[in-house]
């Protein structure tokens, strides 16, 4: 599994790599193999993400791979309701799947990746050419 590159209000520098890959696939021209990426439009929706109680559910996922829901409620002794909540989320967001669920069957979350590259720039990297420096 690959690893998530999650960032925050990076919109424009994303959509300038995305048009590059989109006229080198136009041009036949061979493409890398990107990383994935989340971006946040404000640390307030990061936030949601990075919450004790969420990071706490991955590790849970990462160290015990539940079967259920409910076992991975177990693993960090919250209630079932709550957890079914956060885990939801994740997947909204695209950071767990679930697996099975169907004809009764307990639904299975999974991670969707190997791990979180968090990139938080502290400064505009299009409005200063230090900024862009390696």
């Amino acid at each position: 599994m690959p690893t998530l590159k999650v960032t925050v209000g990076e919109r424009t520098r994303l959509d300038q790599q995305t048009r590059q890959r989109i006229k080198a696939a136009q041009e036949d021209e061979a493409l890398d193999n990107a990383q994935p990426v989340l971006n946040f439009g404000s640390y307030a929706e990061l936030s949601r993400l990075l919450s004790q109680k969420n990071l706490e559910l991955l590790e849970a996922l990462a160290e015990h791979d539940p079967d259920s829901i409910r076992e991975a409620a177990d693993l960090v002794d919250r209630d079932y309701k709550q957890v079914h909540q956060n885990l939801t989320e994740l997947e909204d967001i695209g950071v767990i799947d679930f697996a099975g669920g169907g004809s009764g069957r307990a639904k299975k979350p999974q991670l969707a990746y190997d791990g979180l590259e968090i990139d938080l720039p502290l400064t505009d990297s299009n409005s200063s050419p230090e900024a862009a420096a390696p």
